[in-house]
């Protein structure tokens, strides 16, 4: 194991030993009905619920590389319908953020990272052969606006979302937290 792991896991234990979970205390029903799908990048971790006021068991977030679905029925937009049918969730967030890492990434230089890491052609073709098309699912976006505006109509839209759940784009500045409403 790494050293930082072994650093969070030994700082773990000290948490728990100390009781300090209990300030975050909270039920899994989020008490604001919100779910948010925003991007993974580490900036973010402290700074969007702190931007938006969150605090624990307030919403759902989910993070994935872009704030993007890649598919209708993939584990994104299942994890939405799960939050709306199931933890009672009344409205949807977007959040995108500028100078976004999947902006204007390229599939062929990351399957040539891939390549030089070890994986093999034949694992690629291998992955394309499942019926995925392996650049296209590499392929990040041109314009983070544009982006967000497809992900909330594909939400919105979709045959199993229900009409009364509101879906809200916006791009965070991953440097003040200010959000901007597409």
């Amino acid at each position: 194991m790494s050293h930082h792991i072994d650093q969070m896991l030994a700082f773990n234990k000290q948490f728990v030993e100390g009781e300090h979970y209990k300030s975050y205390s909270a039920t899994k029903i989020p008490s604001k009905k919100i779910a948010i799908l925003a991007c993974m990048d580490a900036r973010m971790t402290e700074l969007l619920p702190a931007a938006l006021n969150l605090k624990n068991g307030e919403a759902k977030i989910i993070k994935n590389a872009g704030a993007v679905v890649t598919h209708p029925f993939g584990s994104v937009m299942r994890s939405l319908l799960v939050a709306v049918y199931e933890l009672g969730v009344e409205d949807i967030m977007i959040i995108g953020h500028y100078d976004c890492g999947v902006q204007g990434l390229e599939a062929p230089k990351l399957i040539k990272k891939m390549t030089s890491r070890g994986i093999s052609q034949d694992k690629i073709d291998f992955v394309s052969s499942c019926g995925i098309n392996v650049k296209q699912w590499l392929t990040g976006f041109e314009k983070i606006e544009d982006s967000v505006v497809e992900t909330v109509k594909l939400v919105k839209g979709h045959p199993l979302m229900p009409a009364d759940v509101q879906v809200h784009g916006f791009v965070i500045d991953p440097v003040s937290g200010r959000l901007d409403r597409m």
